[in-house]
């Protein structure tokens, strides 16, 4: 059964829930669309890790985690010169 979709002002649309589903994708992660010579599309999940896989990569285990106000209390005395 065919599943129809708006087009909105801007000249987006909005994949469904049950769409993103069935291709298996979720927030962050990227589909690729093919434009077929008789006017249809083939839509599907691009292979590969999405980008929310990259948090993280750099830390290393020994190195104590920061908050963000850590983070912005080192950076305040950076620039003031008191390091």
């Amino acid at each position: 059964m065919p599943i129809t979709l708006t087009v909105t002002a801007k000249g987006q649309i909005t994949l469904r829930k049950e769409v993103l589903e069935h291709l298996g994708v979720r927030p962050g992660d990227r589909v690729d669309v093919d434009l077929l010579k008789d006017g249809r599309l083939r839509v599907r999940a691009k292979p590969g890790k999405p980008v929310t896989t990259i948090f993280g990569m750099l830390a290393r285990p020994e190195t104590p985690r920061r908050s963000i106000e850590d983070l912005n209390e080192a950076a305040a005395a950076g620039w003031a010169g008191e390091e």
